[in-house]
């Protein structure tokens, strides 16, 4: 089936540059359909998808969009889990050199205004189920369209249209594409919290996330063009899913098979029947296989290649995975603003236990005095994770002034605290100061504590990760009630739920008499952190 033309050099495995074509992820799959009509590019459930069929629904809705006014720069807002609607319409608005803006379905109406304000979209595509969220918010936003599909037939609310229907209207309407600079446009707003805990949107351009799943690619030294099958589980509103499992698949002509959430008792089922050979994924996802009764009969050993990001990999997790699927699980490390892999453990070269691994090909990694980023550290010492490569965000959208903190020089200052050893190996010694991974997602205290404060009885709260079995970490929060007042961990857990993606809701509530706090007031979170890691 031919190969992808760049691979270019090799050293002990572990290729260090490749070729970048000026392409788009869209043109890419394009030229694809015209040599492979027929290949499968999706399995979703009991429908299949060639790349044939893919391209064509894809003009039809990029056609659909440019007839109704959408053009190069317009933002195109998607909200839906992992579906062909969501790889139809990732496609689609590349095209006609829209910016997709990529919307967590999980997200409540006050998550979901914020980011339709920021980017200014004024057209979403969604899931049915997601239209009462969306409706609620209109009237404050720019949108002017919204596309809906579902699964099965429901009725149309009168202000919006069906997908379906809306991809058919546009048949035999022809539409000229723009030209594209591949280096400078943007392609996708990539929404995350940042260090602020305020949702800022990582502008990453054509070449960003074609970089990225080019990097994948190389590393997996035994992908073969054409040959792959990619468990799509990752969800793709995260720019680790959108690029180690959706976009990796479609410039590699794979075939990507799409679960719209984790759910292990189908997902062992889809292994056993498609036999993926690449499965990202998180490590939760990983110990849930792992623990899985008789997993070895599912035909897991179709496995070979495994990314694991968004958390720490536990190292006997690792162990166990491979040694049930015959496969390589390693460690890798990335941030939404690098769209987002920047570091892997080598597959099939040598790994460190508590390392990322090495920089990514054509990415530059150094450790810097936090204090003062000009000066480089050496091997050994602790500092600031700084990298640079084809992956880095072009800036924030709209916020120069958080882009001028975070990226000087081409450099992108991520914020980790990390090490440098004398193989070139990096180790992450904290995570962004008070950021909390639980099941591989990011929650910002900040904003859970916005919420915390909101409620009627609370005079002081503050939240905290602690370690967790199952998610690595989960959400904590320590209350203080005004005077008088009572409550119980059950109603604040429900007050947050009702104003918070369910994934950023406190898991546990301990009330208190009062908060740990500096001489100048400042809560001590790491000291309530470090009371929680000596139980």
């Amino acid at each position: 089936m031919g190969e992808p033309i760049w691979l270019k050099s090799y050293e002990e495995g572990v290729p260090h540059s490749l070729n970048y074509p000026d392409k788009t992820i869209a043109q890419i799959v394009d030229e694809i359909a015209a040599k492979m009509p027929n290949h499968k590019a999706l399995i979703f459930y009991q429908k299949e998808i060639t790349y044939g069929e893919l391209k064509l629904y894809t003009d039809l809705l990029a056609a659909a969009l440019a007839r109704d006014g959408v053009k190069k720069g317009d933002r195109v807002a998607l909200m839906s889990p992992n579906t062909p609607q969501y790889v139809i319409t990732y496609l689609a608005v590349q095209k006609i050199g829209a910016i997709l803006v990529q919307v967590n379905p999980m997200y409540v109406e006050r998550e979901l205004l914020h980011i339709l304000n920021d980017s200014g979209a004024k057209v979403i595509v969604a899931m049915r189920n997601l239209y009462p969220r969306i409706k609620a918010v209109q009237n404050q936003t720019n949108l002017e369209k919204i596309i809906l599909f579902d699964f099965s037939p429901y009725d149309v609310p009168d202000d919006a249209v069906d997908f379906e229907a809306y991809v058919k209207s546009a048949a035999g309407y022809t539409v000229e594409y723009p030209p594209i600079d591949y280096l400078n446009d943007p392609a996708v707003l990539q929404y995350t919290g940042g260090t602020t805990g305020i949702a800022k949107g990582a502008i990453l351009t054509h070449r960003n996330i074609l970089a990225n799943p080019m990097q994948v690619t190389a590393w997996m030294t035994s992908c073969e063009f054409g040959k792959e099958v990619v468990l799509g589980v990752l969800p793709f509103f995260h720019s680790y899913g959108m690029s180690v499992a959706m976009n990796f698949s479609l410039i590699n002509a794979g075939t990507l098979v799409l679960l719209p959430r984790f759910e292990i008792n189908e997902v062992m089922n889809t292994i056993k029947k498609y036999r993926p050979t690449v499965f990202p994924g998180v490590p939760t996802m990983y110990i849930a296989i792992n623990n899985y009764p008789n997993a070895g009969s599912y035909g897991i050993d179709s496995i070979k290649e495994c990314i694991s990001g968004s958390a720490p990999l536990p190292v006997e997790v690792a162990l166990k995975f491979e040694e049930l699927t015959g496969g390589h699980l390693v460690e890798g490390y990335g941030l939404s603003e690098a769209s987002p892999v920047t570091h892997c453990n080598p597959l099939g070269g040598k790994r460190k236990v508590g390392s990322i691994g090495l920089p990514f090909p054509d990415t530059e990694a150094k450790i810097v005095d936090p204090e003062n980023y000009e000066r480089e550290l050496p091997i050994g010492e602790i500092g600031e994770l700084a990298v640079k490569g084809p992956q880095v965000m072009k800036g924030y959208w709209n916020m120069p002034e958080e882009t001028a903190r975070v990226l000087k020089d081409g450099w992108l200052y991520t914020g980790d605290i990390a090490r440098m050893d004398e193989d070139g190996y990096f180790y992450i010694v904290d995570r962004k100061k008070d950021m909390i991974i639980a099941s591989g997602y990011n929650i910002y205290p900040r904003e859970v504590e916005e919420v915390l404060f909101e409620h009627p009885k609370i005079k002081e709260a503050v939240v905290v990760g602690v370690p967790d079995e199952y998610r690595g970490e989960t959400v904590k929060a320590f209350v203080v009630l005004k005077d008088g007042e009572t409550a119980t961990a059950e109603e604040i857990i429900a007050f947050c739920k009702e104003r918070l993606a369910a994934y950023k809701v406190p898991k546990k509530v301990e009330f208190r008499e009062e908060l740990p706090k500096t001489a100048v007031g400042k809560i001590l979170r790491r000291q309530l952190r470090e009371e929680e890691l000596r139980k």
